[in-house]
């Protein structure tokens, strides 16, 4: 079933389980997101909650400043179903956080997506039913074949984005998007992936996606249906040209690699 086909009926959750139990984790990376976490995490719940597997969502707090982990701690005790956990990341960095929620799961299946929720909690599903058929890795794709923006970047985003997007092809086996913050492993795969990631800033997805490709893992590029939600943390000025930095020590480290076993 697709992420925008309506469900007829819910499935019943099986009982939280514990740690070691779990057959799907959901990361959520947060820094300063007391103000959106809360609509994304009821969202998830009710999403996980159609499952019929034993599943959990994770905040991993990168060191906010405001009320995120509050939040957050609220939301679990008025939901009181044993489906979201909070941790926490000194290291600042969206990869950090991505990097440290994954490692540390236990989970069959894990997997990450933004705070702000523009992938929709729906796609999850159509993760899953991937994963299961034998993709080792599912990524969301705004720019694949099917997939939809209900609310477009503003222009320099989309820009700045589509140079970036053109720029990364061949790192990454030609993913023709890997900066959609929605991303789904094995935990097998996971493991592999994330093991030695060193990119901390937005370009951490492109590194994910280099590392899969080198491992030659499967990887299956989903179509969604992706909008673009005020407050992102995301400066183009700043994030933008860091993001070119870490792609071109990346192609220099690639590069190298190929030439040490050549």
């Amino acid at each position: 079933m697709s992420q925008t086909e309506a469900r007829s009926e819910s499935r019943p959750q099986p009982p939280a389980a514990s740690v070691a139990q779990l057959d799907l984790e959901v990361i959520v990376p947060a820094f300063n997101e007391q103000k959106r976490i809360a609509p994304t995490l009821y969202a998830l719940v009710k999403e996980l909650q159609t499952l019929p597997l034993r599943s959990r969502v994770r905040v991993v707090d990168n060191g906010s400043s405001d009320l995120t982990a509050d939040t957050v701690e609220r939301v679990r005790a008025t939901l009181d179903t044993g489906l979201i956990a909070l941790s926490g990341c000194s290291t600042r960095g969206k990869g950090s956080a991505v990097a440290k929620g994954i490692l540390s799961s236990s989970a069959t299946y894990v997997g990450f997506c933004d705070a702000d929720l523009a992938t929709p909690a729906a796609a999850i599903a159509d993760a899953m039913r991937l994963l299961e058929e034998g993709w080792e890795v599912v990524i969301g794709s705004r720019h694949c074949a099917g997939a939809a923006y209900a609310t477009d970047q503003p222009l320099l985003r989309r820009l700045g984005s589509a140079a970036f997007r053109n720029a990364t092809r061949a790192i990454a086996g030609g993913i023709q998007d890997t900066q959609c913050g929605f991303k789904f492993f094995t935990r097998g795969a996971a493991q592999r992936v994330f093991a030695h990631t060193r990119i901390t800033g937005f370009a951490f997805d492109l590194e994910v996606l280099a590392r899969a490709h080198a491992l030659n893992l499967p990887v299956k590029e989903m179509p969604v249906c992706w909008s673009d939600q005020p407050g992102s943390t995301f400066s183009f000025r700043r994030d933008g040209f860091a993001s070119f930095a870490d792609l071109w020590d990346l192609r220099r480290a690639i590069s190298e690699n190929n030439a040490r076993h050549a």
